[in-house]
């Protein structure tokens, strides 16, 4: 069993900062790819940004310049610095990672909201 527990969320105004974390723990060889994602009310789960183990990422066209995703492989944790915020940018944001086990497969945290205030 694998476990990511997200934190770090909650309300901002426009144009502040947050970070989230996010920590996996459970059972875990390795970790590849991790990565943030979020949904906003009446929309689909979107990418928001990923990380490679090598320190490789990738991002949405909407959050690049603005947000930073970065891990600490030692401690299974990604983060997600958060800049120059918008009220677009209000949604749950998940936490993902690719996980080695005995097979490899994708998990999720439970989510943590971000509220944008205007």
């Amino acid at each position: 069993q694998v476990q990511l527990v997200e934190s770090g969320g909650g309300l901002v105004q426009a144009g502040g900062s947050l970070r989230l974390s996010c920590v996996a723990s459970g059972n875990i060889f390795s970790i590849n790819a991790m990565g943030w994602y979020r949904q906003a009310p009446g929309k689909q789960r979107e990418l928001v940004a990923t990380i490679t183990t090598g320190g490789s990422t990738n991002y949405a066209d909407s959050v690049k310049g603005r947000f930073t995703i970065s891990r600490d492989n030692a401690k299974n944790t990604v983060y997600l610095q958060m800049s120059s915020l918008k009220p677009e940018d209000t949604a749950v944001f998940y936490c993902n990672a690719l996980v080695r086990n005995w097979g490899t497969r994708n998990y999720w945290g439970q989510g943590t909201q971000v509220t944008v205030s205007s």
